[in-house]
């Protein structure tokens, strides 16, 4: 699972909140992965980015499912990861609005889309509902959790 490109090119990648919520809840199968990519990530001090909006998605589920002083505690470790927290200003927001309305992508899930599209990354997730996009969007996929 090499984190270089045939031609030397350095790829890039995007956490959806369901990826993050694995490696928190040490979901099997994902877990391993996502920790795999952050050990690459800081390997070639190169951080995994995520949006804004999906990094509140991601606090607010914990928060909900675990509570709040898990959800501060989850925050505290990010701070501590080499994951790159990208904000959602009025472009940004336009341009996953767009791919919203075009591909029927939940809200959140549409700035996951906009940022990995954005940067050329793959976009780490376990959510199928991302194959809509197609082919203008890399998926970098994670074994789904059954509930």
């Amino acid at each position: 699972m090499s984190a270089i490109f045939p031609r030397g090119r350095v790829r890039r990648y995007v956490l959806d909140a369901n990826a993050l919520i694995a490696f928190f809840e040490v979901r099997r199968g994902a877990a391993e992965k996502v920790r795999h990519l952050l050990g690459e990530a800081a390997r070639q001090d190169l951080p995994l980015l995520m949006s804004a909006v999906n990094w509140g998605e991601v606090f607010y589920t914990e928060w909900r499912y675990r509570g709040e002083v898990k959800a501060r505690q989850a925050e505290a470790h990010l701070l501590e990861m080499h994951i790159a927290v990208i904000a959602a200003d009025r472009e940004r927001a336009s341009r996953a609005g767009a791919i919203k309305q075009r591909y029927g992508l939940g809200y959140a899930d549409a700035f996951a889309a906009e940022l990995a599209i954005e940067r050329g990354a793959w976009l780490i997730t376990a959510d199928p509902e991302f194959q809509k996009v197609g082919k203008a969007l890399a998926v970098y996929p994670l074994p789904r959790h059954e509930k």
